[in-house]
């Protein structure tokens, strides 16, 4: 009975962890599906139909922390996802964290949802590796809100990455050159039951998870097939 109770008792204490992460990473995803859906959905100001039609990954992190105290910091963790090689539908998610600093005088602190395009294959390749800086190892801009992309600039047309961010509901710039995108193979473990480095994940015809359904549903509406480009 002793070792029932002792085998029972560690069992329950090796699980636990695991448990809590898996559901912080099913939270994750319903956060993202939020997230990616409300700002679709926003009237005239939602991310323009063509662009992610011709985008070749999205990174969508919500509720990205930054706070500043004369030194500035980002950190967030998120998910990304990349176009199937027929150009059809979209990969299974990875799980990416952004961090990132800046030092200048500034004080303050916001939450904000962001979601990043990545409209060339350079960018796309840069970004599936294990450790990418936005803005040095790719140009990164802010994009344009609106049902048409007819707004862009030459910056925006030319830039490997365009970015969305929202705050309080509205839509507001976040800077992000110089902050680091990584994939976390600690919490892809936790959602594939091994770990998967980002770049398998996201070729090699992973299956998402019953978890990422919601996700990948709306990442399929909005888009189902690749654009021309």
């Amino acid at each position: 009975m002793k070792l029932i109770v002792a085998t029972t008792m560690a069992m329950t204490l090796t699980l636990t962890p695991l448990l809590a992460a898996d559901n912080e990473l099913t939270k994750r995803l319903d956060d993202a599906a939020a997230v990616f859906s409300e700002i679709m959905a926003t009237p005239d100001k939602g991310i323009p139909q063509e662009l992610l039609e011709n985008a070749h990954c999205i990174v969508i992190v919500p509720d990205l922390k930054t706070a500043a105290f004369v030194v500035g910091g980002k950190y967030g963790k998120g998910y990304l996802s990349c176009r199937n090689k027929s150009g059809a539908g979209w990969s299974a998610p990875a799980t990416v964290r952004i961090e990132g600093g800046s030092v200048g005088f500034q004080i303050g602190g916001s939450s904000t949802d962001l979601i990043m395009l990545v409209m060339s294959e350079r960018g796309a390749d840069k970004l599936l590796s294990s450790k990418f800086t936005l803005g040095a190892e790719g140009s990164v801009a802010a994009g344009p809100v609106g049902r048409t992309a007819t707004a862009q600039t030459d910056a925006q047309l030319h830039a490997d990455i365009l970015s969305w961010s929202r705050s309080q509901g509205l839509f507001a710039g976040v800077a992000l050159e110089g902050a680091t995108l990584r994939q976390d193979l600690d919490d892809n473990a936790t959602l594939y039951g091994k770990k998967l480095e980002t770049r398998d994940i996201v070729t090699t015809g992973v299956r998402a998870p019953k978890a990422a359904a919601k996700l990948m549903s709306l990442l399929n509406k909005y888009s189902i097939k690749e654009g021309t480009r």
